[in-house]
C-alpha cells in the first residue's frame, strides 16, 4: 500500500482537511507541464503526448540527469489491465531509443512548446552540466493517478519487486481547504527501492566500453569566429560563448587524446592535451619553442565574445577558453574525414567511445 499523507489545518486547534476525488484527473498533465518538478524529482520534459512506432500514444516522456528515460502515462479512468499494459507497451518501445532518435523527440517537442531548441542546451539549463555521451542508459515507467485499485496496485507491485519491472505507481492527493486546492504526492512503492530496480534495466548495446584516453571534440569553425587554421598551426581546440559550450572543454585532463570534429565538415585532427583549459586573455601557446601569450599571435580568428569578462550579471561565463594541444595529425578543413556511421555530437568535448570512429580517423591519418 502506498504510504498515506494527511493534512492538518493549525489554527486553535488542529483541523484535518480531507481528501477529495480530484475533479478532473487529466489536469495532471497540465499540472506536470507546467512545473516537472511536482514529480519531486529533477526531470527534463521531452515528449509530450508522443506517438510511437506501434501506433500509440505517451502522455510524456523526460529525462533525468544521468540521461535515463521517464514515460509517464495518466490513468485517466482506465481498467488495471489497460493502463499497465500500455506501460508495458511503451517500454518496449522506449527501451530501442538511440541517441539520435531521443534527440529527434525532443528538437520535436521543442518545435511544439519553444523549449530551448537544442536537447543539450535544455539539458544544461535544467541540470547545469552537458547530457551523458550515451543516452537512455535505462528507463522507467510510472503510472500518475489520484488513486488505483487494488488490482492495479498488486499488478504493478508484482512487477516491480518479482521481477524488477521499472515501473510505479505516483498518487497525486487532491485536498480543498476554505476554496483553495492542493496536492500531495506519494508513491505505491518506495522511490528508493524503485529506482534500485531501474538500475538493472539497462538498455543493451547503446554504450561502448571507454578506453580512458579518447575524447571527442566539436570545433565551431566558422566566419567570424574561431578558426581552425589557427588552432592547426599554433596547437589547441577551444570553446566559449556561454557555459555550456566551454563547460566539457575546461574538464578535459592533460594527456588526453583528442578526436577535433568540425561541425558539418569532419575530422580533421587528433593530438594530446598538454595544458590544463585558460581564458583567452590570459593563455599561453608555445610557438617554436617559445611561450607567447595567445593575444599576441597574428590570429585569423576571433576568441573574444560580447561579455570578456568572468561572469554577466546572470553569473554565465562568456570567455572562450583554449586547451593547448600536441597534434598527432592535423589537415585543413577541406581535406577532413567523414564517413556514415560516424560518432559526432553537440557537446564541445565528451568521452569518446565510438570504436569504429577511432579505428577509422586513427588509419586514415596513419595514426597507431
Amino acid at each position: 500500500m502506498p504510504l498515506e499523507f494527511g493534512l492538518w489545518r493549525v489554527d486553535d486547534r488542529p483541523v484535518r482537511v480531507t481528501t477529495t476525488p480530484m475533479p478532473l484527473e487529466s489536469r495532471l498533465e497540465e499540472l506536470i507541464v507546467a512545473d516537472p518538478a511536482i514529480l519531486g524529482r529533477p526531470i527534463l520534459l521531452i515528449g509530450r503526448q508522443l506517438l510511437t512506432r506501434h501506433g500509440k500514444v505517451i502522455d510524456l516522456l523526460g529525462m533525468d540527469a544521468e540521461g535515463c528515460l521517464h514515460v509517464l502515462e495518466l490513468k485517466r479512468d482506465r481498467t488495471p489491465r489497460d493502463v499497465v499494459a500500455q506501460l508495458l507497451d511503451y517500454g518496449s518501445w522506449v527501451q530501442d531509443l538511440s541517441n539520435e532518435q531521443v534527440r529527434e523527440i525532443y528538437a520535436a517537442y521543442a518545435r511544439d512548446t519553444g523549449a530551448a531548441k537544442e536537447l543539450d542546451e535544455a539539458f544544461a539549463l535544467r541540470f547545469g552540466t552537458s547530457p551523458p555521451d550515451a543516452l537512455n542508459g535505462a528507463h522507467t515507467l510510472t503510472v500518475v493517478a489520484s488513486e488505483v485499485d487494488a488490482a492495479t496496485e498488486r499488478i504493478v507491485t508484482y512487477l516491480a519487486s518479482g521481477f524488477q519491472v521499472p515501473i510505479n505507481v505516483l498518487f497525486f492527493r487532491y485536498f480543498v481547504d476554505e476554496g483553495r486546492s492542493y496536492l500531495a504526492r506519494s508513491w505505491l512503492i518506495d522511490d528508493v527501492d524503485a529506482a534500485e530496480s531501474s538500475v538493472g534495466v539497462k538498455t543493451g548495446g547503446k554504450r561502448e566500453p571507454w578506453n580512458g584516453t579518447d575524447w571527442y571534440i566539436s570545433f565551431g569553425d566558422e566566419p567570424g569566429g574561431r578558426s581552425w587554421d589557427d588552432a592547426r598551426r599554433y596547437g589547441f581546440v577551444s570553446a566559449g560563448g556561454g557555459d555550456w559550450f566551454s563547460r566539457t572543454l575546461r574538464a578535459l585532463p592533460v594527456g588526453a587524446r583528442v578526436f577535433t570534429h568540425i561541425p558539418k565538415a569532419g575530422y580533421v585532427g587528433v593530438g594530446t592535451v598538454s595544458s590544463e583549459a585558460q581564458p583567452f586573455e590570459s593563455a599561453a601557446l608555445t610557438v617554436d619553442d617559445e611561450v607567447v601569450p595567445m593575444s599576441r599571435l597574428p590570429l585569423k580568428g576571433t576568441y573574444q565574445h560580447a561579455s570578456g569578462t568572468p561572469a554577466t550579471e546572470s553569473g554565465e561565463d562568456r570567455r572562450e577558453w583554449v586547451v593547448p594541444v600536441d597534434w598527432e595529425k592535423a589537415v585543413p578543413r577541406d581535406q577532413a574525414l567523414w564517413r556514415a556511421g560516424f560518432f559526432a555530437n553537440q557537446n564541445s568535448a565528451c568521452k569518446l567511445r565510438a570504436h569504429f570512429t577511432i579505428d577509422e580517423v586513427s588509419r586514415h591519418f596513419n595514426i597507431a
